[in-house]
């Protein structure tokens, strides 16, 4: 996993898969500091919540926070997980650090009243087969991708609130649309949670928290939930696992990557948000239209390649085979909502960049450079300044 931030001078933070936490300058590409015990298990992903703390999570259960201007300990851990902890995200506003793991479980944690032993904590949300979890840039949506398909949304977000089981209203499943068959389907019966290829998974949401659910329904209650099933071009019916999830910084999209069922095809996918007026109970809710994709190279079988959005949002980097892809809504790096298409269309190749010798596993834009780090799974982490 990749991140950076600015304190003085910008930092390219690395999180490995043994236990390592590497710092570079990504301007010389010198090596500034290696943490080389930061946790006890693989390192997933690191998060910076200011100019100079950030917060890591591992395979160990835990989450650190460290402070750059004092590297050699940490400020304290965080215990809450019971399984490998894979998602980090922050709420600046409310100074909560939201974090996610294959325990199915998102935490919230207060960091304003954050001690040596750590952070006061509170389950937010549960459900099975969770891989990823992200904020929407405002924080006013929480977005959750699983390995059976599904992609769940919490709308008018509350962080504050805790949810118990069967505390959210239901804003029923059913799978997202093109923009070519938004009206023949918008009629259609409402999708029932349970996929084509996953019907032992129904268990995602049971039919007792469905029921008592959507008793709440109606109006534009906090923390409602909305599950999808996003279409993926090929794999009608087949199901399939999103791997990655990402969103677009200006909030407008997000971006997939899935995987087919039999690991034989991958998907890099945008699907816009669509907003409008609260939908009555009685229909089927989809705020999410595939407008772009792309077949990926599908080398690399079992691992999770990170992709991402360009800091203004024009491009999409995504790991292909031994290197990376520079993508595009259209060949000449327009914005999103300038090039929206009436039907689904392919995402545009701008670049191809390539230097390692095994396969690239994550991705990253610098915030402030015209840069990108990618990693691969033999370790090497490579730096590009791409000339158009």
């Amino acid at each position: 996993s990749l991140s950076r931030a600015n304190c003085g001078e910008s930092v390219l933070t690395v999180a490995c898969e043994q236990t390592e936490v590497l710092l570079f300058d990504p301007i010389s590409s010198k090596h500034i500091k290696t943490l080389s015990e930061a946790h006890e298990d693989c390192v997933n992903n690191i998060r910076f919540l200011d100019n100079r703390l950030f917060a890591t999570c591992s395979d160990d259960t835990t989450i650190a926070l460290w402070d750059l201007r004092k590297l050699n300990t940490k400020v304290c851990t965080l215990h809450g997980h019971t399984s490998w902890v894979k998602n980090i995200e922050y709420d600046t506003n409310t100074r909560l650090l939201v974090t996610s793991g294959f325990d199915g479980n998102v935490i919230i944690w207060d960091t304003n009243r954050c001690t040596e032993d750590g952070c006061p904590h509170k389950k937010f949300f549960h459900t099975r087969f969770l891989m990823r979890m992200r904020l929407t840039p405002d924080c006013s949506k929480m977005l959750i991708s699983t390995s059976s398909g599904y992609l769940l949304i919490l709308h008018d977000l509350d962080l504050n609130k805790s949810l118990e089981v069967g505390s959210y209203p239901i804003l029923r499943a059913r799978r997202t649309t093109s923009s070519s068959e938004m009206t023949s389907s918008s009629s259609s019966a409402p999708r029932t949670v349970g996929s084509p290829c996953h019907q032992n998974d129904s268990g995602l949401l049971s039919e007792k928290q469905m029921s008592r659910s959507s008793q709440r329904e109606g109006g534009s209650p906090r923390n409602s939930l909305e599950v999808l099933t996003p279409e993926v071009p090929g794999e009608r019916d087949r199901g399939n696992c999103i791997t990655s999830l990402q969103l677009h910084p200006k909030g407008w999209a997000t971006l997939l990557r899935c995987s087919s069922n039999t690991d034989d095809q991958e998907w890099t996918c945008v699907y816009e948000f669509q907003e409008g007026a609260p939908v009555r109970p009685v229909s089927p809710r989809c705020s999410l239209r595939l407008t772009h994709c792309i077949e990926e190279a599908n080398v690399g079988r079992g691992y999770i390649k990170e992709l991402c959005f360009s800091p203004d949002g024009r491009m999409i980097s995504s790991p292909h085979g031994f290197g990376i892809r520079l993508l595009g809504f259209d060949a000449y790096c327009s914005e999103l909502v300038d090039c929206l298409p009436k039907e689904a269309g392919p995402l545009k190749e701008i670049r191809s960049l390539y230097s390692h010798n095994d396969v690239v596993l994550t991705t990253k834009f610098s915030p402030t450079h015209c840069q990108i780090a990618s990693g691969c799974l033999s370790g090497r982490v490579s730096l590009y300044q791409p000339k158009f």
